[in-house]
């Protein structure tokens, strides 16, 4: 026991020392156990693993394309129209903002350009400080902008590879096990799976929902856009956060370009206020808590733990760690409901 103690201590101190580079594989290992019931299907219909394995992995590269191409064009587009709306905007605060500024506050002040541009250059002591930081910082963020370059080409190798073996990989894990336990492990890893099963369905069905949501409530509100700003809101949402919040902040600059006053801002807060309801605490507790057998508040907490615990990919990977958990929970209980301890009268 003591041996597979220092083991177990010794994996985790490694993963721990080896958590930077291991980003590629955790993805390229999730995408993997995704498209891996694809590859199969394609290969029971007589198609070479390899073709079915490319074929599969071309589909998800489109899918994330064609998402790129949704995106990109209608945030340039807007954030254009937005730096053209520049001097409507500054007239607009002139006309409206300050007056009600000069009445209650007591004192005077307009906006220009030429203003700004002599505010810029009597302050440039105090900003050229500030662009030396922001060139710092842009340096930075060109080191983390490689990061992500290489992880995103070294993802597709490791997942091609992964996809290609698959069933190999999990067969030579299995034989790892000892042999008393390997028909105990082997019913687990079944019980996981399908339990994992029921979560990809019931996260598909709530993003098919609320890009549905989205687009007809925006659509409803007069929000140019938005079939794509809706499809977008809900094709990330199995991003927890993340997809809110991109689908939030194009609305908003969105509503904020039509320049038609606060109807549109105002309707963008109360369609992603209740969206955001209906997600949390409607969509994702029952038609994914109750498809892996976790209890609406289960879901809650278990996105709030893990996130807390491991950050943005804690969130990411919350009721699928969850939903394992929940099996292993099962089997302990009843091997304790079982046990001499338990069942023991005196």
């Amino acid at each position: 026991m003591l041996l597979w103690g220092g083991a177990m201590l010794a994996l985790l101190i490694l993963l721990y020392l080896l958590s930077p580079i291991l980003t590629p594989f955790v993805l390229a290992g999730i995408l993997a156990y995704v498209a891996n019931p694809l590859v199969d299907r394609l290969t029971r219909q007589k198609l070479p693993r390899p073709l079915a394995v490319l074929l599969v992995m071309a589909g998800m590269g489109l899918l994330i394309a064609g998402l790129v191409l949704i995106v990109s064009p209608l945030l340039v587009g807007e954030i254009g129209q937005l730096a053209s709306r520049v001097p409507a905007v500054i007239e607009q605060i002139n006309q409206r903002l300050l007056p009600w500024v000069s009445a209650h506050l007591g004192f005077s002040i307009r906006l220009d350009m030429s203003h700004v541009n002599q505010l810029l250059a009597g302050n440039w002591d105090v900003i050229q400080p500030l662009l030396g930081r922001v060139f710092t910082s842009a340096k930075e963020g060109g080191i983390v902008f490689f990061g992500v370059l290489m992880t995103s080409l070294l993802v597709p190798v490791v997942m091609f590879y992964l996809l290609l073996d698959w069933h190999g990989i999990v067969a030579r894990w299995v034989t790892y096990v000892p042999h008393r336990w390997q028909p105990k492990c082997i019913a687990l890893a079944g019980d996981i799976d399908a339990v994992l099963a029921q979560y990809l369905r019931g996260q598909m069905l709530v993003i098919l929902l609320l890009a549905v949501y989205y687009s007809t409530a925006l659509w409803l509100a007069g929000i140019p856009s938005a079939l794509s700003i809706g499809v977008v809101t809900g094709l990330l949402v199995f991003i927890p956060y993340l997809g809110f919040a991109t689908g939030f902040g194009l609305a908003l600059l969105v509503a904020v370009i039509q320049f038609s006053g606060l109807q549109p801002i105002v309707a963008v807060l109360v369609i992603y206020g209740i969206g955001q309801l209906l997600e949390s605490f409607l969509l994702t507790p029952y038609l994914v808590g109750e498809r892996i057998g976790l209890h609406p508040l289960a879901v809650i907490f278990g996105l709030l733990a893990f996130g807390q615990l491991f950050g943005f990919f804690g969130v990411l990977l919350a009721l699928p760690l969850s939903a394992i958990l929940a099996v292993a929970w099962r089997e302990v209980r009843a091997a304790y409901l079982a046990s001499r301890f338990y069942q023991h009268t005196t």
